[in-house]
């Protein structure tokens, strides 16, 4: 047959295909391409692999496929590696890699069909090679949320991937990468793209980026976390007929929002949240918008009716803001509305039952707190799939409503400080078996649960802060297995810590029984998470148990707690090296009758930064090893026994605020290096101590200081005239003692304001919140010599000052009424000498004064204040004249024992003249008027006879009048 030929070579050529297909198969049995295969063994030699993620990498002859290694993925007829996935897993923790990721770059580009390559969430650092442009076929690449520090200067090599459909380079630093607009231009099939926190460059605005060919199929930007500013508006609305998704959150966005956002109509997901927007909210959102977030910006107004036209409308964020007004009725007709937050602004109005009447089936979160919302708590037993409630912080009142209870889908309860009141019992609560947040804390509720009634649900979290509980403690809590955080300060609990207790707080992180009468011990807690604990104000006592102490925040202040810290040394603080948890960091015992030494093994808590031991029975030194507290900022020691010196090391810890050693027994001398190491120091104090030696000028160098107190010592020599370098007292300001933390594993913030007793008008008084705006100097009860440094009248800002009780001789400084803001003064028992300054009568806020007990003389100055003090200001003063002393001034200024200057001379004579004048015309106006009345009766008798019949009348008058009234008082009171 004439076709037999070529029908064999159709069959031989179709064998020939099917032999080749085998062949395929048969490799793709084998194992992946050799060159690629060493790219990749080439690859992992570069990596610092510490979780054995790699193990499954080799040359064993059971790891010659590298397809089946983790992370890889080949075509199953070619061979080649078309996928490499190592992101980070967690499991427990995250298990990464690391290593320097320009290393990388020439066997990453060996694996020329490599579509999809995803190294995120590792520690890789270094710049990004730019081999990567030449994997021509990518079309994903995930670089993002590494932890290493990487960078890369151009994204050019961008432009060299036209497949490229997906790109993560979150958390890359772009900062040079001042052409990001034009590279992301040039990429035709990007889709998706994300960028946050990758410190991107400003655009700059300019003709050529606004008007060139972009892609038109990006759908996903994340620029969030990056600071741009409102010159990416017109580059970003280049894309507005493709974006289905925009995040510029945290950035610095500002101006009124543009109205171009209305024309991206297939806009589903809109988040601006973060940044300083201003203006009212614009009625000009796409109406297809699924999700808008405007939280905290700076938008004012009210909320617009036009987001009744988002039918689409499943979560609505506009918290934060400064908006007014009523939630608007429009909000009724958000059918499919399942999140709405309006938290933090100045909403008014009552809260109807049906303000969100259309949602109430779909509602699963609502944000209302820190409003001015009024009235009795709403009825929400409608809203069937409600998760989420916070109404907390507004004006609303009346009891909780049992129909809370009703809720059954409800995990979060957050009505904290709204004023509520009367009863809560197990019908409102223990029916919600969902609930693991629960906060009711600061409201006039009363529980009443009876000891059989158990709760359905396991918390995490409960703050019942100020209800009242007590005065047992509440026994359904020992029923809640997953507890972590617990508040019941200051609920009237006036029991003992129950045996269960410790059970209760195995696994808790933070744990607040404050402000209440607890008695008994504290158990010891086992747990390696516990991180915080407040048992302050109660009446526990007996030691301190030792597992406390691996706590990260400790405060047992107020308590009868006694022995020593010696036990604290046993511990590990285990999680200190713990790269997710620090050691120690907040330690408060005082008000205890803790004794002993102090403990020597400070090592241990490296991350300490508060330190209280005040009003204790400790005694001997403070160690040596307390200088290995290089973070400590606040050093409370006062009110103890302790002795000898301060320890150098002390000079290590640089971050030193705030230290309060009075009231102890140290001694030696006040260490200069406490005025040329400890530069923050915003308060120090030691008073009522054995220091002597003279006050060192390194002291001056604290230009932090705000208040100083050496009073009370043995202090000698001169006041240093360099305290006018004391600049923070001279200006204008306060500086704040305080600190916000927060607890590793919780978002619960911890704050701490700073606090010490203060002399104040012969009084100790404790100083918190105000601490910062009380600026003194107490020096008195020394043996300080010489005169008051002129300087001193320069720290304008000062309060208080106290040099009394010292040896100091010398005038009082001319220029004192340059204290304007001075409220106490006390310059009594030294040997001042000389006249009062007229000027400290111009100081109008001065509320004490106390002059005594010097050689002061003179008048005292003229004027509403300095007459206004007691008489006992100014006693022991046997010079002064004057008011308010019953004694005159002497009219012959020769006999004062200063030896005045010509000028004062002068203006003693011409006081002297004014006082003859004075007296003259005092006396003159006696005579004349003396004798015009007396001297005319005298010798004209008719005008005699007349004045002396009105007085006679004026006489019966008064008789008559009086007699009556008192007939009339006799009659009522018989009556």
């Amino acid at each position: 047959m004439a076709t037999s030929p070529f029908r064999y070579f159709i069959s031989l050529f179709l064998l020939l295909l099917c032999f080749e297909a085998c062949l395929r198969v048969g490799d793709a049995k084998v194992g992946c391409r050799e060159r690629e295969r060493q790219a990749l063994l080439h690859f992992k030699q570069g990596v610092v692999d510490d979780d054995g993620v790699l193990s499954s990498w080799g040359n064993g002859e059971d790891k010659r496929d590298c397809c089946k290694w983790r992370g890889v993925k080949c075509n199953n007829q070619t061979g080649h590696v078309i996928r490499l996935d190592l992101h980070a897993q967690s499991l427990g923790y995250f298990q990464s890699l690391r290593g320097k990721i320009s290393q990388l770059g020439p066997s990453l580009a060996e694996l020329q069909h490599l579509k999809h390559l995803n190294l995120s969430w590792n520690d890789f650092e270094g710049i990004l090679p730019t081999q990567l442009g030449n994997l021509s076929n990518l079309q994903s690449l995930d670089l993002g949320n590494n932890y290493g520090d990487m960078s890369c200067e151009n994204l050019d090599w961008l432009s060299h991937l036209p497949s490229l459909t997906h790109l993560d380079l979150s958390g890359v630093n772009l900062g040079e990468a001042i052409h990001w607009p034009q590279a992301i231009n040039k990429m035709p099939s990007l889709t998706e793209l994300y960028l946050s926190d990758t410190q991107l460059p400003p655009i700059i605005p300019t003709i050529s980026i606004s008007h060139i060919n972009s892609s038109t199929s990006c759908t996903v930007f994340d620029l969030s976390l990056n600071g741009l500013t409102s010159s990416i508006h017109p580059w970003l609305f280049n894309f507005s007929s493709s974006l289905v998704h925009l995040d510029l959150s945290h950035n610095d966005l500002n101006g009124s929002i543009p109205n171009a956002f209305g024309n991206m109509t297939i806009l589903a997901y809109l988040d601006l949240s973060f940044n300083q927007y201003e203006g009212e909210i614009p009625k000009s959102f796409s109406i297809n918008l699924v999700h808008l977030d405007l939280y905290q910006n700076r938008l004012h107004g009210s909320i617009p009716d036009a987001f009744a036209n988002m039918v689409s409308l499943q979560s609505l964020d506009l918290s934060r803001n400064q908006l007014e007004g009523q939630i608007p009725k429009s909000l009724r007709d958000l059918c499919n509305l399942q999140r709405l937050g309006l938290a933090y602004n100045n909403l008014t109005g009552l809260l109807e039952k049906d303000f969100l009447a259309c949602s109430n089936d779909t509602l699963e979160g609502l944000y209302l707190s820190h409003n001015q919302f009024r009235g009795s708590f709403s009825h929400l037993s409608g809203f069937s799939q409600l998760r989420d409630l916070s109404l907390g912080f507004n004006q609303l009142n009346g009891t909780l409503p049992e129909s809370i209870g009703q809720l059954a889908q409800l995990e979060s309860l957050s009505i904290p400080s709204s004023s509520l009141q009367g009863t809560v019992s197990a019908n409102h609560l223990f029916s919600l078996s969902k609930l693991s947040h629960l906060d009711l804390s600061f409201n006039s509720l009363t529980f009443n649960i009876s000891l059989d009634q158990v709760p359905q649900f396991q918390a995490w979290q409960i703050f019942l802060a100020y209800c009242k509980l007590g005065p047992r403690f509440p026994t359904w809590l020992q029923t809640q297995k997953r507890l972590l955080e617990l508040d019941i300060s200051a609920s009237g609990i006036s029991d003992a810590i129950p045996s269960w207790f410790s059970n209760l707080i195995s696994d808790i992180y933070w744990l607040n029984i404050s402000n209440n009468h607890i008695s008994g011990t504290l158990p010891n807690i086992q747990a390696a998470s516990f991180l915080g604990m407040d048992t302050s104000s109660n009446c526990l006592e007996g030691s301190i148990p030792q597992s406390v102490f691996n706590a990260e925040w400790l405060d047992l202040s107020k308590n009868m707690f006694s022995g020593s810290l010696s036990l604290s040394c046993g511990t590990t603080n285990q999680f200190s090296t713990n790269q997710f948890r620090r050691g120690l960091f907040h330690v408060d015992l005082s008000n205890n009758r803790l004794s002993g030494e102090l403990p020597e093994c400070w090592e241990q808590w490296k991350d300490l930064i508060v330190l209280n031991l005040a009003n204790n029975n400790f005694s001997g030194k403070i160690k040596n090893s307390i200088g290995l507290l290089y973070h400590m900022q606040t050093l409370h020691l006062r009110n103890n026994s302790l002795t000898g010196a301060l320890p150098s090391s002390l000079k290590n810890c640089r971050d030193l605020r705030l230290i309060d050693l009075g009231k102890n027994k140290l001694s030696g001398k006040i260490p200069a290096w406490m005025g040329g190491s400890l530069l923050d120091l915003i308060v120090v104090n030691l008073r009522s101590n054995e220091f002597n030696g003279s006050i060192p000028l390194n002291l001056c160098q604290l230009k932090k200081i705000q208040m100083l107190d050496l009073s009370s010592n043995n202090l000698s020599g001169t006041i240093p005239k360099c305290l006018g370098n004391l600049t923070a007292m001279a200006h204008n300001g306060s500086l704040v003692i305080a600190y916000e933390e927060t607890l590793f594993a919780t978002d619960w913030p911890l704050s701490y304001i700073d606090n010490t007793l203060v002399q104040w008008k012969g009084k100790e008084q404790e100083y918190k919140k105000t601490l910062g705006l009380v600026k003194s100097i107490d020096f008195s009860s020394n043996k300080l010599i010489g005169e008051i440094p002129i300087e001193v009248t320069d720290l304008v800002e000062l309060v208080s000052l106290n040099l009394s009780r010292n040896n100091l001789i010398g005038p009082i400084p001319t220029t004192i009424g340059q204290l304007k803001l001075l409220d106490f003064l006390d310059l009594s028992q030294n040997q001042l000498n000389g006249g009062i300054p007229d000027s400290l009568s111009e100081i109008a806020d001065l509320s004490v004064l106390d002059l005594s007990n010097n050689t002061l003389l003179g008048k005292i100055p003229s004027g509403t204040q300095l007459q206004s003090f007691n008489a006992s200001t100014y006693d022991g003063n046997p010079g002064l004249c004057g008011p308010p002393l019953f004694k005159k001034c002497s009219k012959d200024k020769n006999q004062e024992i200063s030896f005045p200057s010509l000028s004062s001379k002068k203006e003693d004579i011409q006081d002297d003249a004014n006082d003859i004048w004075f007296y003259g015309s005092i006396v003159l106006g006696f005579i004349i008027g003396f004798w015009g009345v007396c001297g005319t009766l005298l010798f004209n008798s008719s005008w005699r006879y007349v004045y002396f019949q009105f007085l006679s009348k004026i006489k019966d008058w008064l008789y008559v009048t009086t007699t009556v009234n008192m007939n009339r008082i006799r009659r009522s009171l018989q009556s």
